[in-house]
């Protein structure tokens, strides 16, 4: 195991800490209750705490009861908290409440104990507080400026929709990277090269998510697509309630699994850019990203499924993607050969340079 680069000494984290750590990940994401056990303790106690941070400024902005004014203002508190301020107990004590039935009540309990989730981030390095801190300032700043002009007919353009995905996942590409070369000098060396790939890592497992939950999302007024791509093949994104097979609103839908293919053939190319001897790390990375273009490969056959019911990945399916990691994980060539044979009637839609298609 490759020796940590930071050696600041910090107090360890209590044994209560660490298990409310788990049960909460478990709690909001199966996913990643999954995957983050994967890593080396150090980094699985950092991204962690990570995750559950940004679930707390997630949880704000999505939740219904809360107005855009309260949305504003609790997400700048809580970018005062998370940067060190004190006052985390009556924060929790004011904002649980206030939240809407239709909070899942994992998330609200996490939003409850938002001083115990601080505790374990201010017992980390100085170095992971510091990409923990960025990363969740950006989400919690970036996030409320799409929720106030979000509306059931889509975002403006593509590139809006790449900005939004950037402060909801591509920040926390930048942190990962971060982290990872906190952890390991011999990943730090690949740092100019992960940086450039880190953004595309966060956009291809967003935009998976965006594209799988289009009608769960529609049935509460919100559309992520951009209104400028399909009006572009003849598709008004207005229409959209009416959930109906249409040639135009799939070749809308095309292009974005082809520009999502795209980005989660550059998340390959970072996890092939971490050393193979880190093997838990790019177990870490590269299980999502299968499962992601499982998704992706259900959504480029049932683009226009009204419910998403075909898009749902089998538990067998998981089951076998997580063995592949296990084993496969260091041989970049079996993974490419996985990779290539998953994508391989994918459309390949390569963004352009200002970020529109």
């Amino acid at each position: 195991m490759t020796k940590p680069m930071n050696t600041t000494v910090t107090p360890s984290i209590s044994k209560q800490d660490i298990e409310y750590q788990q049960k909460a990940l478990g709690e909001v994401s199966r996913t990643f209750a999954l995957t983050i056990p994967l890593l080396p303790e150090q980094l699985e106690q950092a991204v962690g705490n990570a995750y559950l941070l940004c679930r707390i400024a997630d949880t704000i902005e999505d939740d219904e009861a809360l107005s855009n004014d309260d949305k504003a203002q609790f997400s700048r508190q809580f970018i005062e908290l998370v940067n060190g301020g004190s006052g985390a107990d009556s924060y929790a004590a004011t904002l649980a409440p206030q939240l809407g039935e239709k909070t899942p009540e994992g998330e609200r309990d996490l939003v409850a104990n938002t001083s115990q989730v601080l505790d374990i981030t201010r017992q980390l390095n100085s170095d992971q507080i510091e990409a923990i801190n960025t990363c969740v300032s950006s989400m919690a700043t970036g996030m409320p400026e799409f929720q106030q002009n979000l509306t059931a007919n889509g975002l403006p353009d593509m590139a809006t929709l790449n900005s939004y995905c950037y402060y909801v996942a591509g920040v926390v590409g930048e942190m990962l990277t971060k982290l990872f070369c906190d952890y390991s000098e011999k990943i730090a060396l690949r740092k100019e090269a992960l940086t450039k790939l880190a953004f595309s890592f966060g956009q291809g497992l967003q935009l998976t998510n965006i594209l799988k939950d289009i009608w769960v999302d529609q049935k509460r007024g919100v559309c992520w697509l951009p209104q400028d791509l399909f009006s572009r093949y003849g598709y008004d994104l207005k229409d959209l309630k009416d959930m109906n097979a249409n040639p135009s609103l799939t070749a809308g839908m095309q292009h974005l699994v082809g520009v999502t293919r795209y980005h989660l053939g550059s998340a390959l190319d970072y996890a092939l850019s971490i050393p193979r001897q880190e093997k838990e790390i790019r177990q870490f990375l590269v299980f999502p990203l299968l499962l992601a273009l499982l998704t992706l490969r259900k959504i480029h056959n049932n683009c226009a499924d009204p419910d998403g019911s075909s898009i749902k990945i089998s538990r067998r399916s998981v089951m076998l993607s997580a063995l592949f990691v296990k084993f496969g994980a260091h041989h970049d060539r079996t993974l490419r050969q996985l990779i290539k044979m998953l994508t391989r009637n994918l459309p390949n839609v390569p963004p352009s340079p200002l970020g529109s298609v």
